[in-house]
């Protein structure tokens, strides 16, 4: 009895804890997707309040960037089974343009390239700015922080670098004043200088309103000494097998790998219930 109490004692102290940390802002329950015939997720479930950031961690192939593209809507990822709700409001059957107006911010991993767009054009649609408005004085120092000034006339995208289109990326989304970020392996293919400038410029952007959340994907980590994530899980063969601190996950599988930090925190969450 007494450990029974000790537990429920526990359990309340954390539901009591998640409580005061803020609502969910996003939530995935049951969520099965498939690409053409085949299943690539199966029964994800995932929760995200306000104020978090949450790192995705998972091989190659185990279905993290198929997560975030069915979270924004992009065809050809479909919904065999479950749900996902964005504040309250279920996001199947809205397509992308719908969840960006609901407050989707999508960066891609590779992002791609727009010819006949310039950049001045797409961050002016972020603005939801006419056409012909200049953009004002702050928006330019926003830029100029960014190392972006000189793009503003060239296509986007086109023959940058990998951290000029990663902080392309981060540039539209502080314009766009999206609630929930998907950031797909933003610190992949940019060099030191460019991860920190980068994963500050997310914290900041995070920092300013505590109503906003992200999920976030990376495989070596080094994000993560920037941006400041509350939770994290590990995806495998499609399904969330873990979840946990962001970093002690991390340590754990640059230690024992994808699988063997999940039996390991399986066998703890079982030695627990114990």
């Amino acid at each position: 009895m007494a450990v029974k109490r000790k537990l429920k004692k526990a359990r309340d102290a954390h539901r009591s804890k998640a409580n005061d940390e803020g609502r969910a802002l996003f939530e995935a329950k049951e969520l099965s997707i498939s690409v053409g015939k085949k299943v690539i997720l199966d029964k994800v479930n995932l929760k995200i309040r306000e104020g978090d950031c949450c790192a995705l961690f998972g091989p190659n192939g185990s279905g993290k960037t198929t997560l975030l593209m069915t979270i924004a809507g992009v065809p050809g990822y479909t919904i065999e089974h479950g749900s996902m709700f964005l504040d309250g409001k279920d996001l199947r059957g809205l397509d992308a343009h719908e969840r960006a107006n609901l407050g989707v911010f999508t960066a891609f991993q590779q992002p791609p390239e727009v010819v006949g767009v310039k950049l001045r054009d797409i961050l002016k649609i972020c603005l939801k700015r006419k056409p012909k408005e200049d953009l004002t004085d702050k928006e330019l120092r926003v830029i100029e922080r960014l190392n972006l000034t000189e793009f503003l006339d060239r296509d986007i995208n086109l023959a940058f670098s990998g951290g000029e289109k990663k902080r392309a990326e981060v540039l539209q989304m502080i314009f766009s004043k999206s609630r929930f970020i998907l950031l797909d392996e933003p610190d992949s293919g940019v060099d030191m200088e460019s991860l920190e400038l980068i994963g500050n410029e997310i914290q900041a952007y995070l920092d300013a309103d505590k109503k906003r959340a992200a999920l976030l994907i990376t495989h070596q980590g080094r994000i993560l000494d920037y941006v400041h994530t509350k939770c994290g899980c590990v995806m495998l063969n499609g399904s969330i097998g873990c979840y946990g601190g962001a970093k002690m996950i991390l340590k754990d599988i640059q230690e024992k790998g994808y699988e063997g930090c999940v039996k390991c925190r399986q066998k703890r969450i079982m030695t627990i219930r114990q």
